[in-house]
């Protein structure tokens, strides 16, 4: 099989992490699957733009910007101003977009996938902007140009969500979940159990890298809130926006109420959920809660996570991911370049 090209738009850790991956697995790829990546462009704006449609250096891409340096260096073809020219000089078969979040409109992120799916490029995406705020459109427009828009790794990082029920769960209908799907504040929560306030906490979230230097998108619940938004718009068909989940923090939690809930067996968790009403509507919140040790979201600690789903086929189903960090995304990501390149789009 000839190689296919790929374009990896944003080169953080989670980018990194799959390019270390696709070296890791070439071998693998190849004599299993019967896939070849050749990387031909990665597009950022810290680290500048390189574009080879022959194939770039994906080691040296990747020691080359950890040190300090800049992609420029090793493209053999000057970048143009726009993505899809971009792309049209990479030669690109399927964009990675790994750009971080913008919470009140899915951009930049909304733009690249919309741009690549008319140039007619399959798309991955890390990115639960483009859910939340075009998929609809976005979902359409790949069927309409026979191409995959794939996003296993907007929520819950590598663990099987959205292909659980795209190819394992036929004719099985969503009716709510619940779930820990902010690993900060489930880590920042078992720290205020420790006896640490909040600064505190969130100073150790920050040096272990999974709380940025704002922390308000996190303790705030806004990205639990968009979860639960990416969630109900692709697996319930319930379009929702982030401004629309009733959302309270975790800033009103101190490590007394913490210490208190656990001694008590009962510890404080960040619980997202969104539910089907009687009426046909859509019921979705996000908020600190007290639950007791039998259930399943009680268990999870650290930076883990956890997703309970109703489903009316089956009585339950739950699943956790212990512990992700920016390999566990990039896994995602590599599990859909593969579906999106080994199976025929609708």
């Amino acid at each position: 099989m000839a190689p296919i090209n790929l374009v990896l738009i944003g080169f953080g850790n989670v980018g990194r992490a799959l390019a270390r991956m696709l070296v890791a697995k070439e071998a693998e790829l190849r004599q299993v699957y019967g896939l070849e990546f050749r990387l031909t462009g990665v597009l950022t704006r810290a680290h500048g733009l390189a574009i080879a449609s022959e194939g770039l250096p994906i080691e040296d891409l990747v020691r080359g910007v950890e040190a300090g340096g800049r992609l420029d260096e090793f493209g053999r073809t000057k970048p143009l101003a726009q993505l899809d020219q971009n792309l049209r000089l990479a030669q690109a078969q399927v964009m990675v977009e790994v750009t971080p979040l913008n919470p009140r409109t899915g951009e930049p992120a909304l733009t690249h996938v919309l741009t690549a799916l008319e140039a007619g490029v399959h798309v991955v995406t890390a990115n639960k902007g483009p859910l939340v705020y075009g998929y609809k459109t976005l979902r359409d427009l790949a069927a309409q140009n026979h191409l995959h828009f794939l996003f296993e790794s907007t929520v819950l990082d590598g663990a099987p969500v959205f292909s659980l029920f795209r190819e394992t769960l036929p004719a099985a209908r969503l009716l709510g979940f619940r779930g820990v799907l902010n690993s900060t504040t489930n880590f920042i929560l078992g720290e205020l159990e420790a006896g640490k306030d909040l600064e505190q906490a969130v100073r150790a979230a920050q040096a272990l890298g999974i709380a940025e230097t704002d922390p308000s998108a996190d303790v705030d619940g806004w990205d639990a809130a968009i979860k639960v938004a990416a969630l109900a718009t692709v697996l319930m068909d319930s379009p929702i926006l982030p401004s629309q989940v009733k959302r309270e923090g975790i800033r009103g939690i101190t490590p007394a109420m913490a210490r208190e809930a656990r001694g008590a067996g009962r510890p404080i968790k960040l619980v997202c959920r969104a539910r089907r009403t009687a009426s046909g509507g859509l019921e979705a919140s996000v908020g600190p809660e007290s639950l007791p040790w039998g259930d399943p979201l009680a268990s999870v600690s650290g930076t883990s996570s956890v997703i309970h789903f109703e489903i009316d086929m089956l009585e339950g189903l739950t699943l956790i991911e212990h512990n992700p960090g920016p390999q566990t995304t990039a896994y995602g990501l590599l599990a859909d370049l593969i579906h999106a390149t080994r199976n025929p789009a609708g």
